[in-house]
């Protein structure tokens, strides 16, 4: 599967809560309904006070021309849509989002592990945008990530769901990857994981503690994003099968 990551910013001079009310209200009943899209999904910033963005908007497709066609490809933030609904969407970006800051990911889904049978809808989500260490050629990274890395994370204590996201276009991507691990409560999710507002956590819990030390072998920290946040699922054609 195929899938869009955006990463919001809000407009300058914006207040969160009226960022939050246009994009409920207004942007995502229309995103849902973008040509091609199979599945869309929002994430919340469980304190958005201290989350490193104002949101996540994913979107899903069948096919790698399918989402290119509504969205665009790699290597741009903006994009020009000739279809209906796609390009309704993309005017009203400009109603709530700075498109210049806000980064997007365009890569292929693989599900390590799922407890929830693909119902994601009310989980916690932690999802870290990764950025290779200095000196690492992507191919080697992506090796140990699925080698080395995600058998350990899939098995985090607590966690629910993990998947992961490898750029279509590793050249032209703003990240290396992107993993996400999903929580039934938030508790557990800050117990592996840290709470918001740093990048860096000291997890207590066994494997939790043995996937953070092995972070420091492929990842470079201080430039990998991560987020916080609640997901809410708007759409979904997807059977359990397929996601």
């Amino acid at each position: 599967m195929y899938k869009h990551v955006a990463l919001l910013v809000r407009k300058d001079g914006m207040e969160y809560d009226a960022f939050r009310e246009h994009w409920e209200e207004t942007h995502s009943p229309l995103a849902k309904d973008i040509e091609g899209v199979v599945r869309y999904q929002t994430v919340y910033p469980t304190d958005p006070d201290t989350a490193e963005f104002d949101g996540i908007a994913e979107l899903y497709f069948q096919s790698l021309d399918d989402l290119h066609e509504a969205l665009g490809s790699e290597g741009s933030r903006d994009y020009d849509p000739s279809r209906e609904v796609a390009a309704e969407a993309r005017k009203d970006v400009n109603e709530f989002l700075d498109v210049e800051r806000r980064p997007r990911f365009i890569g292929e889904e693989r599900v390590w592990k799922d407890e929830v049978d693909g119902k994601t809808d009310g989980l916690y989500k932690h999802s870290a945008f990764l950025v290779r260490k200095d000196g690492m050629e992507h191919d080697e990274f992506r090796e140990h990530w699925e080698e080395t890395h995600s058998p350990l994370a899939k098995d985090i204590e607590g966690a629910v769901r993990y998947q992961t996201v490898y750029p279509t276009d590793p050249d032209n991507a703003e990240f290396d990857g992107v993993a996400e691990l999903y929580f039934e409560s938030l508790d557990d999710l800050h117990k592996a994981l840290g709470s918001e507002g740093s990048r860096d956590y000291d997890p207590t819990q066994d494997v939790a503690a043995k996937a953070r030390k092995d972070v420091d072998s492929f990842l470079d920290i201080d430039r990998r994003p991560r987020f916080i946040g609640e997901e809410k699922v708007w759409k979904n054609e997807i059977d359990v099968e397929g996601y």
